[in-house]
């Protein structure tokens, strides 16, 4: 927190479990509201996560009768319906942020953002997203994800094997590249991890807290998306020391260069070769993961992005307009005192 400022109550919504596990670093107190059977978003604190003692759930027919300093809407479902279902006309009214996550996925530029107020906060993830997405009237800012490891785990890549996680990558298709995946595993040893893994013949879920144990035998990390934000698990596998292997598309281009923590190309021919050559060199893997550990520190930390999350809820908490009761208790005065000047 920075010097002089004051702790700050956060509403927020459980749409990313990672996400919000990682914004919940900043030293603030973060609000999730849930409901009965934690349906999503109102899961509350539910999850496999380590959650935070600054991260609080609350009912969901609670939110109205709390005070908050700011709201951050996490997803589209939350701007357009949840803010109108569970908060007060008066919390409608506080300083908002909308994290958008994705990149726009019904057209590559051309998408129109759902939010467009000037009033409003728009903070992606990536540099990628804030370029592709048409925000019209809303104010941007880019706050770059951060991510954690354990201290105690590091890269062995004692297994001769790839590793990609992704969550529902079968349901997802194309966009998460469902179809390179499988294409490549034909010809390299690759195993997958994430919810419904097992439906293309992977691992299955692996909890949040062991992934990057789990990931750290592996000798390499396989990316066959061609469109989505920077993934927090391919960072995770950054800190931890994996060397990445993808496509040269979106926010990862900025990410990997050739050669120093990982090896990006256009053809997945080429991608196989590098795969093969990694699994039969693990002196080469190690180098690059090597040069993967770096760049995560330096560009993902998780002291850099609570920093700027902290710099950024203080400045739109600082914007607070007056409540709707204090509203009405200065037109009140104000008339009061017009009537006796008369």
């Amino acid at each position: 927190m920075r010097k002089g400022s004051r702790r700050l109550r956060v509403l927020t919504w459980h749409v990313h479990g990672n996400y919000l596990w990682y914004l919940s670093q900043t030293p603030h107190d973060f609000y999730v509201p849930f409901k009965p059977g934690r349906p999503h978003p109102y899961g509350g604190r539910a999850g496999t996560f380590p959650w935070p003692d600054n991260l609080h759930e609350l009912p969901a027919n609670e939110v109205r009768r709390r005070d908050f300093d700011c709201v951050v809407f996490q997803a589209k479902r939350n701007y357009l319906q949840d803010q109108h279902d569970i908060l007060s006309e008066a919390q409608r009214r506080l300083p908002r942020i909308f994290v958008e996550l994705d990149p726009p996925l019904e057209h590559p530029f051309a998408q129109p953002h759902v939010v467009n107020d000037r009033e409003i906060l728009l903070v992606h993830v990536a540099h990628w997203n804030a370029l592709m997405w048409d925000a019209r009237a809303t104010p941007t800012r880019v706050i770059e994800e951060g991510v954690i490891v354990p201290d105690d785990v590091r890269y062995t890549g004692e297994l001769p094997r790839g590793i990609t996680a992704i969550n529902h990558l079968r349901g997802r298709g194309r966009r998460m590249g469902a179809d390179l995946f499988s294409v490549a595993r034909e010809r390299v040893p690759i195993d997958l991890v994430g919810m419904d893994a097992e439906s293309l013949g992977g691992l299955g879920e692996i909890d949040p807290p062991r992934l990057a144990k789990v990931q750290a035998r592996y000798r390499f990390w396989f990316s066959p998306i061609r469109q989505t934000s920077l993934q927090l698990a391919i960072l995770e596998a950054m800190m931890v020391g994996l060397p990445i292997v993808g496509f040269q598309t979106g926010e990862l281009a900025s990410v990997i260069e050739n050669g120093v923590n990982g090896v990006l190309d256009l053809s997945l021919d080429r991608l196989v070769d590098v795969m093969q050559q990694l699994i039969h060199d693990p002196v080469e893997a190690a180098r690059l993961g090597a040069g993967a550990r770096r760049t995560a520190r330096e560009r993902f930390s998780i002291e850099r992005f609570t920093s700027e999350w902290d710099a950024t809820l203080t400045e739109m908490a600082g914007r607070r307009r007056p409540s709707t009761r204090a509203l009405r208790a200065g037109a009140s005065s104000a008339s009061s005192i017009r009537e006796a000047q008369a």
